[in-house]
């Protein structure tokens, strides 16, 4: 059961954004062996000031097989975060995902560098 935050605590949501986008960084595309923030499908992580989370992301395409899968894995791994109310996925394909998005750690574990 996720940790709720207390409606009267004041949410430090820099850290809460941080320590998501941590967790973000152990979710892998099943079929490219890097985390989906390395690969540059996560656009933005948002936290209110009640400690939920808002994440836009896109994925490799949109016939991908885990579009399903995958948005319900990132909303239940960060609403288990201590401190986080709760998670939404917005799935956005604007702007296509390319390879250009990667980071260059996620180029060079790919050789692409």
């Amino acid at each position: 059961m996720p940790a709720k935050n207390n409606m009267s605590e004041k949410v430090d949501k820099r850290a809460l954004e941080r320590t998501s986008i941590e967790v973000l960084k152990t979710i892998f595309d099943p079929e490219i062996p890097v985390d989906i923030y390395e690969l540059g499908l996560i656009y933005e992580v948002k936290s209110t000031d009640e400690g939920f989370i808002n994440i836009d992301m896109t994925l490799t395409s949109p016939s991908c097989p885990v579009a399903e899968s995958m948005p319900a894995e990132v909303e239940e791994k960060v609403a288990g975060i201590e401190g986080v109310s709760g998670a939404k996925v917005n799935i956005t394909f604007e702007p296509p995902w390319t390879q250009d998005m990667m980071s260059e750690e996620a180029k060079l574990e790919l050789g692409f560098l």
